[in-house]
């Protein structure tokens, strides 16, 4: 066993906690090690290339009569993404009773709903998957908080209950919701934590116990085949009253434990933590690029891109994107524009101003949306996120524009998402050209479900088979940047990055290949006016030709000018070679 095992387990229980826990532990581990290490040790050191890139999808995403949800999910994903995209990162698909999954009642089961371990398997089949670990909280429906309310002595303490009236006023809230719910048990009334809502009872991750239960799930996933595991709302973990109990060290031991035991069980699976949070407080997952998550939700993405294409102007982005550094070769960002949550607020506040967040807030009002909003400890409250769809964000839905200049805008946002270094999401909504769905958010008064709608897959056929629909002029843009991205060494995530200063208009991006080779030289117009860019004399940019890789217009197949011309919200990606 890792002996940095032991020293995790003692810095959160003591040395004799920790001497009696790691038996325990080191048997857990060789229940799953054996078929693990046989089945995976030719991936063990398997690196991320510019080949990989996940859909974030629903298992129910995509529905048709008399099908489970998960085996039309495998269907129309090996039609239309295999090849392209190299795997999908799967919703929780487990027995829940509310959130949309992610108030799970058993770890180790698949929603009968969606259907079975088999169905994974048939996906995995095409693709690596991405497994949610909901480890901070599980329903209070569930089986485990049911053996508590019963006063059951094995979850009799799986729970946070907190007696008397502390001072919780620095503890950081993600929702406008009360942090203590009451339940009635066996032993009397309780007070339980609840972070996220009266339905998700947080873990008392101070007991041992708990700890070895969460670690049986993480390994069980991987045996089921996930070849990434996503850390949700990993920083509310531990908790300590009189704190802000969030990014406590003890939620980093936590997280350099579950990197210690993968590393010996199961080397070939990266851990990604999502974090909402400010971007410091956020790559501080990376630890020192060697012990926590290999890749960290690149937070601040989305509302930057929002914003440079609300205002026109990249200079934001650019300053930002600058700044961006790894700590290891062995670390990258999972970039994303849009997911299942909604566009985040707090990654981006000391990085735009007030008043910039406060016009992201009212342009999704104006685009039809909703805005979140968190509690502050002086019982205030602030924008905690946008909810709607990013199409909607970028492009009015009321406003009758013309599906190919929505989708050229909202095209070359993802086109710097996908020049960008690190491993790239994209979420099925905006991979097909969804639009919000607001209805369906207020009919369940949850806005969130704005962007989670359910999808007919005759319906969705249909329209990606028009060639004039917006959902098949988005689908076929990210088509084409995505199988570029694939054949393009420079887009690897150990590829280096250059991002320019060249006119406050354009994000200007460099990606330069590992061991040598052409540059890759990505242009993007944030602005609905044309721009000529000049190139910096000297250096790796010579006089051209330049090799289109990417453009809008297909037509364009090199370029030989003093200035690069790009049309309103056009972007280039150049070379002077092939790869």
């Amino acid at each position: 066993m890792n002996p940095a095992v032991l020293d995790h387990l003692t810095f959160l229980y003591g040395a004799a906690a920790a001497r009696a826990l790691q038996p325990q532990l080191e048997a857990l581990c060789s229940q799953y090690a054996p078929p693990l290490k046989t089945r995976t040790t030719a991936l063990s050191r398997k690196p991320l290339t510019q080949q990989d890139a996940l859909l974030i999808t629903y298992a129910d995403q995509v529905r048709e009569p008399g099908t489970p949800p998960l085996r039309t999910l495998a269907a129309f994903t090996a039609r239309h993404l295999r090849g392209l995209l190299s795997g999908i990162h799967l919703l929780p698909f487990y027995p829940s009773s509310s959130d949309d999954g992610f108030s799970v009642k058993d770890f180790f089961a698949v929603d009968p709903a969606h259907g079975a371990w088999e169905d994974i398997a048939r996906l995995a089949t095409d693709f690596d998957l991405m497994f949610d670990a909901v480890f901070n909280h599980v329903s209070a429906q569930g089986e485990w908080f049911r053996g508590f309310l019963a006063d059951d002595p094995r979850y009799r303490d799986f729970f946070i209950t907190v007696a008397g009236d502390p001072d919780l006023a620095r503890v950081v809230r993600p929702r406008a919701l009360p942090l203590l719910t009451e339940f009635a048990t066996a032993a009397g009334k309780k007070r339980v934590w609840t972070t996220f809502s009266a339905d998700q009872a947080d873990l008392n991750f101070r007991k041992p116990e708990v700890l070895l239960a969460v670690l049986e799930a993480l390994l069980f996933y991987v045996r089921r085949g996930a070849r990434f595991i996503r850390l949700d709302a990993i920083a509310f973990l531990w908790k300590e009253i009189g704190t802000p109990c969030l990014h406590l060290p003890q939620t980093h031991r936590v997280v350099r434990l579950l990197r210690a035991v993968l590393d010996e069980v199961a080397p070939q699976v990266r851990l990604i933590t999502e974090t909402n949070v400010p971007h410091l407080d956020n790559i501080s997952y990376f630890g020192d690029g060697t012990n926590e998550a290999q890749l960290v939700y690149n937070f601040p993405l989305p509302p930057l891109v929002l914003h440079s294409l609300t205002t026109g102007s990249a200079a934001a982005l650019t300053r930002w994107a600058q700044s961006l550094t790894l700590p290891s070769p062995h670390t990258t960002f999972f970039n994303f524009l849009a997911s299942h949550d909604g566009i985040g607020l707090n990654p981006v506040r000391g990085i735009l101003t007030d008043a910039e967040i406060d016009t992201l807030v009212a342009r999704a009002r104006d685009h039809g949306g909703f805005v979140s909003d968190k509690h502050l400890p002086d019982g205030s409250r602030l924008p905690y996120e946008l909810n709607l769809s990013y199409l909607d964000a970028l492009s009015d839905p009321r406003a009758c524009e013309p599906p190919s200049l929505a989708a050229r805008r909202f095209l070359v946002a993802h086109a710097i998402l996908l020049s960008l270094q690190g491993m790239p999401g994209i979420y099925f909504h905006s991979l097909f050209g969804s639009r919000g769905d607001r209805q369906g958010a207020e009919a369940s008064g949850i806005p969130r479900r704005i962007n989670r709608q359910k999808l007919d897959r005759a319906d969705l056929e249909r329209e990606l088979a028009d060639p004039s629909s917006l959902r098949a002029r988005v689908f076929g843009g990210l088509r084409q940047l995505l199988a570029v991205r694939r054949g393009c060494r420079a887009f690897a995530p150990a590829g280096a990055q250059e991002v320019l200063s060249l006119d406050d208009r354009v994000f200007a991006v460099v990606r330069l290949p590992t061991g040598g080779g052409a540059p890759v030289l990505c242009l993007h117009n944030v602005s609905p006016e044309p721009v000529a860019v000049r190139l910096p004399a000297g250096g790796r940019f010579g006089p051209g030709p330049w090799l289109a890789l990417a453009t809008p217009a297909p037509s364009v197949t090199s370029i030989a000018e003093p200035a690069l011309r790009l049309t309103p919200h056009e972007w280039l990606w150049l070379t002077t070679t092939t790869d």
